[in-house]
């Protein structure tokens, strides 16, 4: 398999409003599509945890919100939470309660897991009503589409698309043939 530099690729040309972890130097960049809602995502999750704390200084973690609404119908509502909190400087916080709760993502819940984190729940919850993260969360979306996809989670390994569909099992398989493991 050949891995592109992430630099070389439009795939990874990185958004304004991208949510990441890890350097910005580092060797791999790692590219998430994903939906809150969807149960394949939280089963990335876990493996996505254990990649940045394997590899830390090698690996950048990027994740774009792409809530396929018509399926989770919580999804995008979700998003918009993790924007939300995000703007308090909580989004990997968020963004962990979301996958790890993925069954109770009605406003009432991610008004909870706001406060479980000690948000400015006036702020938080102002925000959620006017709904000011929703063209955020659609930009995330439109930017994958634009690209030709249509399910979630889809993962780019320094702009090369990474096929999960036959199990995540192949996406650390990449990350591990990239740097030489």
């Amino acid at each position: 398999m050949t891995i592109a530099r992430h630099d070389q690729s439009p795939v990874n040309g990185l958004l304004g409003a991208d949510h990441s972890i890890g350097p910005e130097d580092a060797t791999l960049l790692l590219l998430e599509y994903g939906d809150y809602e969807c149960p394949a995502c939280g089963a990335a999750e876990l493996l996505i945890q254990h990649l940045v704390e394997t590899f830390d200084s090698r690996l950048r973690f990027v994740f774009r919100h792409f809530p396929l609404t018509d399926a989770h119908p919580h999804a995008e509502l979700a998003a918009e939470a993790a924007e939300a909190a995000a703007t308090q400087g909580k989004f990997w916080e968020m963004h962990r309660l979301l996958f790890a709760h993925q069954t109770h993502l009605k406003l009432a819940s991610l008004t909870h897991y706001a406060e479980q984190l000690e948000l400015d729940m006036r702020r938080f919850n102002a925000e959620m009503a006017d709904r000011i993260y929703l063209q955020r969360v659609q930009e995330h979306r439109h930017s994958g589409e634009q690209i030709g996809l249509f399910a979630s989670p889809s993962f780019f390994l320094n702009g090369a698309m990474i096929d999960v569909s036959f199990g995540l099992a192949h996406l650390e398989d990449a990350v591990c043939t990239a740097l030489g493991k």
